[in-house]
């Protein structure tokens, strides 16, 4: 019996990468010898995205569609992709075609050799990223990987292959914020990571900003550590410390009757000083209620508008 292979893309806004994808993973696949199934989620698209699927559905049995009701975010719509799989092997993928499909035979190749994960971090010689973008995504994993208890390499993408055995562990977890990229990292099993050189995106616009890199790295950090409560309990005991050695010199310009009036600016920069650092540990503080808050509120992760999917 054929194994068959689940393969997720999460789709927004890219109405005009659809039927090409399907044309190259359909080339890249049949050589294989594999049945395979295409899941197209639609994370609340605003152009005619979801339109361009059922087209391809209606043309290709395999091609399969999950609208979602809104915009929930990239990891939430791999989570319902991966939820509704059902195949030997699922891989997950972009649909801007920067994830070669070409690259395929090479992920099934090394999950027959009995690797669980096979996961792609992006080459240093990516021809197509900015200055910008290799800065940032360099900054991005260098904060994850001091401040978290996981470790990712630089360019780490969510092209990648997962066993059955995987993916039925990743349909338990139920994470508000889920960073999808760190949890198939810290599952364990046995993985292997391979280089890739992304491709030129065949239409569209990359639309991660730095602020979304920056939010992606707080959650990302938030998920897998509470190392950031540690350093905000370290820098606590620091100041209090340094406030401790203060003391004789208050005590010495009060009792040697000196101006009052002299040091009022180092007083209030003083006092700014530490103000902000307690807001920046309350902050820190306040972020991991936050996140406790809305776990236990536990509305669901996503929520599906409609599917061709049989049930």
């Amino acid at each position: 019996m054929k194994k068959k292979l689940s393969i997720v893309i999460p789709a927004y806004n890219e109405e005009k990468n659809i039927a090409h994808l399907i044309a190259e993973l359909s080339k890249s696949i049949s050589s294989t010898g594999y049945d395979y199934e295409l899941i197209f989620i639609n994370d609340g698209s605003r152009d005619n995205t979801l339109q361009a699927i059922q087209q391809q559905a209606d043309i290709y049995p395999h091609v399969y569609y999950i609208e979602l009701s809104k915009n929930f975010g990239k990891d939430y719509a791999l989570k319902a992709g991966i939820d509704a799989a059902n195949g030997d092997a699922i891989i997950t993928m972009d649909a801007d075609l920067q994830h070669p499909p070409h690259l395929l035979p090479e992920l099934l190749k090394n999950w027959e050799e009995g690797f669980d994960i096979i996961y792609t971090y992006r080459a240093e010689s990516n021809r197509h990223a900015s200055a910008y973008q290799r800065f940032a995504s360099k900054l991005f994993y260098k904060i994850v990987n001091t401040l978290s208890d996981i470790k990712l390499e630089n360019g780490i993408s969510d092209f990648r292959l997962m066993d059955k055995r995987v993916v039925d562990e990743l349909k338990q977890i139920n994470e508000y914020e889920i960073f999808f990229r760190g949890m198939v990292k810290w599952v364990g099993f046995k993985q292997k990571g391979i280089p890739y050189t992304p491709a030129e995106r065949h239409t569209g616009e990359a639309s991660y900003s730095f602020f979304r890199l920056f939010k992606l790295a707080v959650g990302g950090i938030m998920a897998f550590s509470v190392r950031p409560l540690y350093i905000a309990t370290g820098l606590g005991l620091f100041f209090s410390f340094a406030a401790i050695l203060y003391i004789p010199y208050v005590l010495i310009s009060y009792f040697g009757d000196y101006d009052k009036v002299s040091g009022w600016a180092s007083l209030i920069a003083t006092v700014a000083f530490f103000g902000g650092l307690q807001l920046l540990v309350l902050g820190i503080i306040g972020s991991y209620l936050g996140k406790i808050f809305m776990q236990t509120k536990q509305r669901p992760t996503y929520i599906i508008r409609s599917t061709n999917l049989q049930k």
